[in-house]
């Protein structure tokens, strides 16, 4: 039963490291101020799905609940696929949000791999919504400085 279950890992993990790659591309191809947006969106995902009571199946239909892995990565694969500029955002931070939490805590160490590549695309897109942020309270500080009123 056991090499039945690192089977299924295994596999999983392939599909996910296939996914990832695809992801990848569309990553590197994004602008600006999509990288920006995504960072938003994908943070936000993450969040509510953490809110949940098993945040691997986020974006799961209830009825699906018992299957060995949700339908999360899918529908954000299935979206960050589209023509839609806005469609392709918001699946990849689906994407990104349901594979963290499914990857979080595997005692599989080829599983563990790709979560640290996950946590590394997850970092920088932190790490540009806090540069955005700043810039944003920058301008917003500059502002409102006496020298910059006339």
């Amino acid at each position: 039963m056991r090499s039945i279950v690192l089977l299924i890992a295994f596999v999983r993990g392939q599909q996910l490291e296939r996914q990832f790659r695809r992801i990848g591309k569309n990553l590197d191809t994004l602008p600006g101020a999509a990288r920006a947006r995504l960072s938003l969106l994908t943070l936000r995902e993450i969040g509510q799905a953490a809110r949940r009571e098993f945040p691997h199946l986020y974006g799961t239909p209830p009825q699906q609940r018992y299957l060995p892995w949700g339908r999360g990565t899918a529908t954000g694969f299935t979206r960050a696929c589209s023509d839609n500029p806005e469609v392709v955002l918001r699946g990849i931070a689906l994407w990104l949000a349901v594979a963290y939490h499914e990857t979080k805590d595997s005692p599989y160490p080829f599983v563990r791999a790709r979560h640290r590549r996950l946590l590394r695309v997850v970092r920088e897109l932190k790490e540009l919504h806090g540069a955005a942020g700043r810039e944003r309270e920058d301008v917003v500080e500059s502002w409102m400085q006496p020298s910059a009123a006339a």
